[in-house]
């Protein structure tokens, strides 16, 4: 019976400690979205897993992209004030950036293409 009982008490504590790392990794802002993300829509749009300061940062890299491109400045993500200074929480600044980065890169690399389909 103590042997049915540990069992028991072993099989709870493991769903238990196992339930708790999902609620943990669902609640955990995504470091790298699949390349599938970026198949569901338009390529100026934020993968569906991004959260709020993560859209904005992809948002802003995407502007910054493309004012950069429009006045031939010199092209890199980190050189932007919203990269350098996020108006976002504490917490969240690294988000923003990598997002950033990556709105970034997908306007450049899109328009880089567009640019030489056009020539």
């Amino acid at each position: 019976m103590k042997t049915k009982w540990f069992a028991v008490s072993a099989l709870t504590l493991a769903l238990g400690s196992t339930s708790g790392m999902l609620v943990t990794r669902a609640n955990a802002a995504p470091a790298n979205p699949s390349p599938a993300a970026y198949q569901e829509g338009r390529w100026d749009e934020p993968p569906s897993e991004y959260r709020d300061a993560q859209r904005r940062g992809f948002h802003d890299g995407v502007e910054a992209a493309r004012r950069d491109m429009a006045e031939h400045r010199h092209k890199d993500a980190d050189d932007h004030e919203m990269y350098r200074h996020p108006q976002v929480e504490r917490g969240l600044r690294e988000d923003y950036r990598n997002a950033f980065r990556e709105g970034y890169s997908r306007a450049k690399h899109h328009m880089e293409e567009e640019h030489h389909d056009h020539d």
